[in-house]
């Protein structure tokens, strides 16, 4: 792809300047308003990493308006609802949060509501938000959020409502960010979709894949590592296939080895990889550079060739099992995790058995499963073949007898070994714990002092359950 062809998808550095400028300016409204008491901010993620990464952004921006965060949105005169559209459920429970909002406009109307992320980008619910939330202020879409200055602007001074949603997704650089988590990071490398499974979303929500610039990138990377980030993990909605709209020469693998060739202890993750595009060299590069963390996420969807073909997933079981041996033979100690869909339309029981005996053959450290929902505007919300809800139950609770004694082995190979964990945070339900991950994506319990937060201990794994390890620091 030309140069230019590919510039064209990047906002205009002086359009985002224009937006920064505009924050500032915002800044000086607010500070004339409220004075040294600044204004609160409240952001309601939903949803993937990708979200979460979006949300940095959102709160860059907030600040530099001169918004102050907190967690509590009745205390808050900025209020963001960064919604999700992966599945039904999803978008209702986003409908349901945006309107729990409602009655602190009612008490107090100078707050301001915006309503962002994947949901929105779909015409039926940005109307329903239009005719049936009136008080949400404006409404922006993936590729809008670097707009977000004038639209507070404008609601600050009283404008009609803003709907930005005309899907003009491109990459605006630039933006700042800011992370609650110092020793964890997002970092995005590329935007969008091109795949088009037949029951996915994205590539209408999110647009076609875009690439960034490896230099930015990169720029970003060292600017992590050097304010303290262990853990970072590159996203995008398929990463193996970064780089072929760049004309950079640069691919996943090559991108990944320039990020460890920077100074620094760290650990790289990466999220998520479609099976299509999973290369040798990808798999080389995991091998043999001891920052890129050993665990793979590899969806599957199923096991069966024929639902993999309705899916649209552009691979076959023998395609996908020879990237999994590959990877067994080539990376020590692997862990492998996948996604499934249960009861896709025309999946018959032939065709979970199938699935059954894959999870039986890979033997995933994890599976995330979920029943098949259908998606407005997806070809697959149209195919016949609806499997009954009681059989897609019956399906899950199968799989999942299938899933979790696996899990339990694999956790279990960790037993009486030392592995080197990131404590990362509190223990959620154990007070005196802390919690961490080695390579296994696993969280692991042991007990330390907060003072070892946010840095590298060796643990020592003494139990290991379905869903997580115990083990104890070894000084």
């Amino acid at each position: 792809m030309d140069k230019g062809t590919f510039n064209e998808k990047y906002v205009d550095d002086k359009i985002v300047l224009t937006e920064l400028e505009t924050a500032k300016k915002v800044a000086l409204k607010i500070e004339e308003i409220y004075g040294a008491d600044r204004p609160k901010y409240y952001i309601n993620t939903l949803g993937c990493q990708q979200n979460e990464a979006d949300s940095e952004r959102i709160a860059g921006l907030c600040e530099l308006m001169g918004y102050e965060y907190t967690d509590d949105p009745t205390s808050a005169k900025l209020i963001f609802v960064n919604t999700c559209a992966i599945r039904e459920h999803a978008e209702i429970r986003a409908i349901s949060v945006i309107g729990e909002y409602k009655h602190i406009k009612d008490e107090d109307p100078s707050v301001v509501i915006g309503v962002g992320g994947c949901m929105v980008t779909q015409g039926h619910r940005a109307d329903k938000i239009k005719r049936g939330m009136p008080y949400v202020n404006f409404v922006f879409d993936t590729g809008a959020i670097y707009k977000i200055p004038e639209l507070v602007q404008n609601a600050l001074s009283g404008g009609k409502r803003r709907f930005e949603t005309e899907n003009d997704f491109k990459i605006a650089e630039n933006i700042p960010a800011v992370r609650r988590d110092a020793h964890k990071a997002w970092l995005s490398i590329m935007y969008g979709c091109n795949n088009f499974c037949s029951y996915c979303i994205v590539p209408y929500v999110r647009g076609r894949e875009r690439s960034r610039k490896s230099d930015d990138i990169l720029k970003e990377a060292k600017l992590l590592i050097e304010g303290g980030a262990k853990d970072i993990t590159l996203l995008g909605q398929n990463v193996n296939s970064y780089g072929k709209d760049t004309g950079e020469g640069v691919d996943f693998a090559d991108l990944m080895r320039k990020i460890c060739r920077i100074d620094g202890d760290f650990r790289l993750r990466f999220m998520t990889s479609h099976p299509k595009d999973a290369s040798d060299k990808l798999i080389e590069a995991m091998a043999e550079e001891d920052k890129i963390a050993k665990h793979f996420h590899l969806p599957v969807q199923s096991g069966s060739d024929g639902i993999l073909k309705r899916m649209n997933r552009h691979y076959d079981v023998e395609k996908y099992l020879s990237i999994i041996d590959k990877l067994k033979s080539s990376v020590k100690d692997v862990s492998i995790t996948s996604d499934i869909i249960v009861a896709f339309p025309g999946e018959t029981e032939d065709d979970f058995e199938k699935t059954l005996d894959l999870l039986k053959y890979v033997r995933y450290d994890a599976v995330f499963s979920f029943i098949y929902s259908p998606r407005v505007g997806t070809p697959a919300a149209k195919m016949d073949g609806a499997v009954p809800k009681e059989v897609s139950r019956e399906r899950f609770a199968r799989l999942m007898d299938v899933v979790n004694p696996i899990s339990l082995e694999r956790n279990g190979r960790f037993l009486g070994k030392t592995l080197r964990v990131l404590a990362e945070e509190p223990c959620k339900n154990v007070e005196g714990l802390l919690t961490g991950r080695a390579d296994s994506p696993r969280p692991i319990h042991f007990p330390a002092g907060a003072d070892v937060i946010g840095k590298f201990v060796d643990v020592k794994i003494t139990k290991a359950e379905t869903f997580s390890m115990n083990g104890e620091i070894i000084k």
